[in-house]
């Protein structure tokens, strides 16, 4: 749901409303009582969380080589079986 940003015209009191594109707009300030307005907003960046999306973090990589970081210890999803393919690709 997008967030939407108001404000009061009496008191200037602004505040954020998690609504549906649907919804109709709010007009009525929750501190005073009187009118409010939407504020136009530039909307939120794209987040990224943990390693990220870049070219290089796709198997085949043309930078950095990844060989030391492999290990032939089984992979936790294969830790019972007796051939772990992440292990015998080492």
């Amino acid at each position: 749901m997008p967030t939407y940003g108001y404000q009061c015209d009496s008191c200037s009191h602004s505040f954020d409303a998690f609504q549906s594109m649907s919804d109709e707009p709010l007009k009525i300030c929750p501190k005073c009582g009187m009118a409010i307005r939407r504020l136009i907003n530039g909307g939120n960046g794209v987040i990224f969380k943990g390693s990220g999306f870049y070219v290089t973090d796709k198997s085949g990589r043309s930078g950095k080589s990844d060989e030391g970081s492999k290990s032939a210890a089984p992979c936790a999803a294969c830790a019972n079986s007796e051939v772990c393919p992440k292990a015998a690709g080492s």
